[in-house]
């Protein structure tokens, strides 16, 4: 999730996005003759004139807050998949996540030709446990089709009190007839980060999304592998794997981590938009940083946003080598503007840019080693199929001019000792152990250098 922006909006630009909101929705489903025939003049006064109408004529006399939300939902949405209006309690659900604790089943949605879309289940949460997946189609919630229903209307749906039920019928590719999950709300506590010691000298550090406190608790539990392993830390997994995003300030404290000894070359990211105030630079500072032991960062096509970023910057400072699949490529940023009755905007407002210059729009970030997952490797299945990524939803921005990402490699085949249940179900992990373990060689007899 981006960096929220509050801004308050006088009555007139609220006239004013009210009446665009009516002329874009009324022009969007006009003939397109009508369409670019009209001037803006005659176009406000057609969506007045329409309006109007409307409500006195209509066979049923409608309900002008809806009609108007419905107008505004429609001009939004011809934008690209991020940008939305957020009546009240959407709103305060957003405002409730980024906090880390909300009522409800696990996933993060998207929407693919129309279609609303798992991109990846929430660690540890009743849709994770229940084996709900990335590219799943949910039919139904709670018997009601989900056919043209909105990304909030969906979340509004799920979301509820611990102890509630909820029933999602899920479409899944290679499976002929609906699946059904009999889901009970929990209270979804987002604990981004997950740390522990892999074979007594590995640190391994998990962060599932970019919260307020992300940041400090990354700086924690960095401390506590250093404990653990009697300060003889030798080298870090960051596994960034169905992370959906969240805040651009978490995510550079924890780039910030590991660079920035070099004062010439500090840059975690930049966001460039259209206005002046789009615009930023965010550096690395000044102060303490992390031993340069080698560290591997995960990602998949769940990996979005704030992890992009991440990975993005520690590749381009080649402070980390990237294993993995390609990522979600969620390049844009969506800032909040506060609107009156505690509702609010979200509008995509600026692209995310890596240290290089690099675009992630529709682009994503390239791993410098693909690894397909076990599944994969034993089904001979491309590490890039079924992910859903940002080029496959509905109306997404195109990718920005920029220098491209570098074509893909080819899966590299499962090799290596198996050291306990969880190393073998998890290949990428896997394998990022044993690259640590061969640099951490390497280095021992002094056959390279960490820089």
């Amino acid at each position: 999730m981006p960096p929220v922006f509050k801004i308050r909006f006088t009555r007139l630009i609220l006239f004013i996005l009210f009446a665009a909101a009516l002329l874009v929705s009324t022009i969007f489903y006009g003939s397109r003759q009508t369409r670019h025939a009209l001037s803006d003049a005659s176009a406000l006064n057609l969506l007045r004139e329409t309006y109007v109408t409307v409500l006195a004529n209509y066979v049923d006399k409608p309900d002008s807050k809806k009609l108007v939300l419905k107008m505004v939902d429609g001009m939004l949405a011809t934008l690209d998949p991020h940008s939305s209006y957020l009546p009240p309690e959407p709103y305060h659900e957003m405002e409730v996540e980024i906090s880390g604790a909300f009522g409800g089943v696990g996933i993060e949605l998207g929407t693919k030709n129309g279609k609303l879309t798992v991109v990846a289940p929430i660690d540890n949460t009743p849709a994770f446990r229940a084996g709900i997946q990335s590219n799943d189609q949910i039919l139904k919630i709670d018997g009601v089709s989900t056919n043209g229903m909105n990304i909030e209307t969906a979340v509004k749906r799920m979301r509820g009190e611990k102890g509630t039920r909820v029933v999602l019928a899920i479409v899944r590719a290679g499976n002929a007839k609906p699946l059904v999950f009999n889901l009970v709300r929990d209270i979804i506590k987002l604990n981004s980060i997950k740390s522990k010691l892999l074979a007594s000298e590995y640190g391994f550090i998990r962060i599932a999304q970019f919260q307020e406190r992300t940041g400090s608790e990354f700086k924690e539990a960095l401390k506590e592998l250093h404990a653990k392993s009697g300060g003889k830390l030798k080298g870090l997994i960051l596994d960034l794997r169905y992370n959906p995003g969240g805040l651009i300030n978490s995510c550079v404290e924890v780039v910030n981590c590991f660079i920035g000894d070099d004062i010439n070359n500090t840059a975690i990211v930049s966001i460039k938009g259209r206005t002046p105030e789009a615009n930023r630079v965010y550096n690395a500072t000044l102060g303490t940083k992390e031993p340069r032991y080698p560290i591997v960062v995960l990602i998949n096509g769940g990996s979005a946003s704030a992890s992009e970023i991440v990975a993005g910057a520690l590749q381009d400072h080649k402070r980390a080598i990237i294993i993995g699949t390609q990522s979600f490529g969620k390049g844009s940023v969506q800032s909040i503007f506060p609107m009156k009755n505690n509702a609010a905007l979200k509008l995509t407002t600026a692209l995310y840019y890596t240290p290089n210059g690099r675009s992630i729009q529709a682009k994503g970030i390239v791993p410098d080693i693909e690894v397909a997952t076990i599944k994969q490797v034993a089904t001979h299945t491309p590490s890039n199929r079924n992910e859903i990524k940002e080029n496959d939803l509905g109306n997404h921005l195109a990718p920005s001019v920029g220098p491209d990402n570098p074509k893909l490699k080819k899966p590299i085949s499962a090799q290596g000792k198996n050291e306990d249940q969880e190393l073998q179900n998890d290949f990428q992990l896997r394998r990022a152990v044993e690259l640590l373990r061969s640099l951490t060689l390497l280095q021992e007899r002094g056959l390279t250098t960490i820089r």
